[in-house]
């Protein structure tokens, strides 16, 4: 692996940098929050060579957004719910404005007419 290769996945959101204690202290909670979530199915995180979790920064936001829920008194279990049908809502919200970009630049313009 190259210098250049290794800088690229500082901006890789999905490149698994974080071990689960570093995660843990990042988010202001505890390893077996984060072993939950997982269970709950929320977030699945990579597991190094040698069988430890590794997290990265897309699955960290995903998991703060749990912990806020779960903060203001949610059951975990609803809040990994929550958190999933708010990023399927994301995706679809962008894939739709990408389909309406597409649609708008394909339309024939009024001196098409």
């Amino acid at each position: 692996m190259t210098a250049e290769d290794s800088f690229g996945r500082l901006d890789d959101d999905d490149y698994p940098a974080y071990t689960m204690g570093r995660a843990a202290e990042m988010l202001g909670t505890t390893q077996g929050f984060l072993r939950a979530i997982g269970e709950a199915r929320l977030i699945t995180p990579l597991r190094s060579e040698g069988g430890h979790r590794r997290y990265s920064r897309y699955q960290l936001r995903i998991a703060a957004r749990a912990r806020e829920l779960v903060d203001r008194g949610t059951p975990i279990e609803a809040a990994c719910r929550i958190v999933i049908l708010e990023d399927q809502l994301e995706e679809a919200q962008r894939i739709n404005a990408e389909y309406r970009r597409g649609a708008e630049s394909s339309a024939p313009s009024a001196s098409d007419l």
